[in-house]
């Protein structure tokens, strides 16, 4: 069978992990402002950050569904915008962590939309998402 060379890096792009571009270091210091509210545990139980439950386990946040942590009632608009297609990637993560209540209305087409996340991360999400990539498996 042949292929296209374009095809050939179309396929390389999307099996090779997308690198962030934010700063790892950073980002472990600056999750300090999302520990309140999320916890990063792996799926082996290994406590990566200890947190609070009040928002979802961050671990293997990137590529995930939005709203598919499994064990976490989310709200209705966030589940709507996962079923939407709505994956996590770096672009996605830094819009919604900036202001999720006006991500997730711009996203749906709907200006009712509403985030449990209250918290608007005015800098630092690039990074934040760097600590988060590197702690994934």
């Amino acid at each position: 069978m042949k292929y296209s060379i374009h095809a050939a890096i179309a396929a390389l792009m999307l099996a090779t992990p997308a690198l962030a571009e934010g700063d790892a270091e950073a980002g472990k210091k600056a999750f300090n402002k999302c520990k309140a509210c999320h916890t990063i545990v792996s799926a082996s139980d290994e406590v990566i950050v200890k947190g609070g439950k009040t928002g979802p386990n961050l671990y293997g946040i990137i590529g995930r569904t939005a709203g598919t942590e499994e064990g976490y009632k989310y709200g209705p608009s966030i589940v709507a915008a996962g079923e939407a297609g709505l994956v996590w990637d770096e672009a996605t993560f830094v819009e919604y962590t900036t202001d999720p209540k006006k991500f997730l209305q711009t996203y749906l087409d709907d200006p009712k939309a509403k985030s449990k996340m209250t918290f608007k991360l005015k800098k630092g999400g690039e990074d934040i998402y760097a600590f988060l990539a590197s702690v994934a498996e």
